[in-house]
């Protein structure tokens, strides 16, 4: 071997390149092996309780993955059916469920919540009642009924593993009649309270359409509305023409463009599920819900509770502040800018006191200045 093809330890060139290659690549190892060492130490050592409880809440006995989303069976006199729920973010202390309103309304309209909730590590579930959306929908209307979805909410909540610890019900326009039925009788499973754009009471709701929202509108309209209304002819398409520019583009959602979101879940709506408990009209209840009266019973209800109201709301603003005072822990949300769907029109003001409020409460307040 000549001498050009050794270094100067005496070893060949090409063998040295290769102990240099053997030697880069033990020592890649041998630093990989101590990175993998210390992050087991390092995740070993984090034996706090909450690292458990995240191992254990995502924990899934080798299921099949679904993406958050949970069928549960829900037994009632007419059978058992199943409702759809879906659970988005990780947060074992804080749990919103929310309840659509409508009635009849899917979880779509909400699915705003998803630009706000992730990010302040809110965890919250959609839940299509039965008769809505994912869920089953069953032509019997007899189970369309107020009772019934109390004890619906009940079996979910169960199923869901739900707690006073973690458990906040969020319930909007008719989910907020639901949210305060169900407080009345089970608030000892709540951590919070939350009723958006809802009052306590139909007799209040009917006179504020009356006195208030009515007046408003192009008297020219409003007469054809109440002709057509008198007849009962509902299905006429002139009486959505009047609607939407005089009442729903006013005091549903005030946006020039409604959001897609909204669009979608509106055009799923429940017909018979709505008609059944809100009646056909909407310029007030007519249907199972019209003598629903709760006004005297918030000062029963002692959780953590928000009321949130909007100015141009087709719900009495000043009442849902009222109901704020009544309760035993009560904060209220104005929306300046909003109407019954202000987590749209008003939608920084919505969310930003939203969350301040149940963070505040998940970190043990009762009462929230928003």
């Amino acid at each position: 071997m000549s001498n050009h093809n050794k270094s100067s330890f005496g070893c060949p060139q090409q063998s040295l390149k290769g102990m240099n290659v053997i030697s880069k690549f033990r020592m890649k190892s041998i630093l990989l092996f101590a990175y993998q060492l210390g992050l087991v130490m390092v995740l070993s050592s984090c034996g706090n309780k909450e690292s458990v409880g995240n191992l254990q809440y995502y924990s899934t006995d080798n299921a099949v993955q679904t993406g958050g989303v949970k069928v549960i069976p829900i037994k009632t006199a007419k059978g058992t059916f199943k409702v759809w729920t879906k659970r988005i973010g990780n947060n074992p202390k804080i749990k919103v469920l929310l309840l659509t309103g409508g009635p009849g309304a899917s979880h779509e309209y909400m699915e705003c919540f998803e630009s706000f909730f992730p990010k302040e590590e809110i965890e919250f579930i959609y839940y299509d009642q039965l008769g809505t959306g994912n869920s089953d929908l069953p032509k019997d209307t007899s189970l369309y009924d107020l009772d019934r979805s109390v004890e619906e909410v009940e079996q979910v909540r169960k199923a869901l593993s739900l707690n006073r610890d973690n458990f906040f019900l969020y319930g909007h326009s008719w989910g907020g009649i639901v949210a305060i039925e169900y407080a009345l009788k089970y608030q000892q499973h709540l951590k919070s309270l939350i009723i958006s754009d809802m009052v306590s009471s139909a007799s209040g709701y009917n006179k504020y359409a009356k006195d208030v929202l009515a007046r408003q509108i192009d008297p020219k309209a409003l007469s054809e509305i109440t002709d057509i209304e008198s007849r009962k002819d509902f299905s006429n398409p002139r009486y959505m023409e009047l609607l939407m520019p005089n009442f729903y583009a006013k005091h549903i959602c005030r946006l020039s463009e409604w959001p897609e979101p909204l669009t979608r879940s509106f055009s799923k709506l429940n017909q018979a599920f709505y008609t059944t408990m809100q009646g056909p009209s909407e310029f007030g209840l007519s249907g199972k819900l019209l003598n629903w009266e709760r006004e005297k019973d918030m000062p029963r209800i002692t959780v953590p509770t928000l009321t949130i109201g909007a100015r141009y709301d087709t719900m009495d603003p000043d009442h849902m502040k009222w109901m704020a005072t009544q309760v035993k822990n009560g904060s209220f949300l104005f929306c300046p800018n909003g109407s019954h769907m202000c987590f749209y029109d008003d939608q920084k003001i919505y969310f930003k006191g939203l969350t301040k409020f149940i963070k505040a409460v998940g970190a043990g307040a009762k009462t929230v200045s928003l």
